[in-house]
């Protein structure tokens, strides 16, 4: 974030999950360009100049009778959001064979090192389904397949794909920060065959890809599997994550309506990452 003035919206919501999920998918479409995950609920915000009275309106979730959702807003004064972000974030090692760290972190001895600078964007692998997607990722063979890894937050499973020798690569997000960070963090990393597009599952059309990483909420998925069945070469692989040990019977139906096989589960907290095989 830049030292914008933001509106932060605390929301506590019961029972948790799937409703976060969908609390934040419909957000982000409302304009709120970045979150956090409390114990209780959420912390969205959005820029002050974007927001208006009545921009929760919209959002259908907070009618739902399933979930008991409430929430208080406030203006956040000017912050260097750098500089708590920089507080706050620690190094991962993933299966001793991945670090994802920040500029101004020790060097450490392992095969891959990714640096980014995530500020407030999706997907430092602190959080349990991107951590799980590096081991997929870390597991299989991607040299010279292509690649699309869609929702890519900081970029990092790209970027990742990119020093396993996969060329050549699409990095995909909706969200304008996102977008923007994955294009610093693929620089940073000097990955040459990494393509980052703002957008959704309609960029797709006449695309075809070996690999597909999706890690994105579970009505997301949902709609575009059909678009990543029709996107991925015989013999090809999907990765997807972003649902719970719950979500896995509807997530595998969706599938099995594409011909694409289960292959393979990994598990972290309850969150999975599902294989399937083209």
């Amino acid at each position: 974030m830049s030292n914008n003035v933001y509106i932060g919206y605390e929301f506590t919501v019961q029972p948790i999950q799937p409703a976060v999920e969908i609390l934040i998918a419909e957000l982000g479409y409302a304009g709120f360009e970045s979150f956090v995950e409390t114990d209780n609920g959420v912390t969205a915000y959005i820029q002050k100049e974007e927001w208006y009275d009545a921009i929760l309106n919209d959002i259908q979730i907070l009618n739902s009778d399933e979930f008991e959702i409430s929430y208080t807003f406030s203006e956040i004064e000017q912050t260097n959001w750098n500089a708590e972000w920089e507080k706050n974030f620690k190094p991962i090692i993933v299966d001793n064979i991945c670090s994802v760290r920040a500029p101004f972190h020790e060097k450490p001895n392992t095969e891959f090192d990714i640096i980014i600078e995530p500020k407030m964007s999706f997907g430092t692998g602190h959080h349990e389904t991107t951590h799980m997607m590096i081991q997929h990722i870390l597991k299989n063979d991607f040299t010279n397949k292509s690649v699309l890894d869609m929702g890519c937050g900081t970029g990092v499973l790209a970027i990742l794909a990119a020093f396993k020798n996969a060329k050549p690569i699409d990095a995909i997000d909706y969200d304008n920060w996102c977008y923007l960070n994955s294009l610093e963090n693929v620089q940073r990393n000097n990955c040459k065959h990494i393509t980052v597009l703002e957008g959704d599952a309609s960029l797709l059309v006449n695309k075809s890809y070996d690999i597909i990483i999706a890690n994105i909420n579970r009505n997301i998925l949902l709609q575009d599997l059909k678009t990543y069945a029709s996107c991925l070469y015989k013999g090809g692989i999907l990765f997807l994550s972003g649902f719970y040990n719950d979500d896995i019977p509807i997530i595998t139906a969706e599938c099995e309506k594409f011909m694409l096989k289960f292959e393979e589960k990994l598990e972290r907290n309850n969150w999975v990452s599902l294989k399937f095989l083209n």
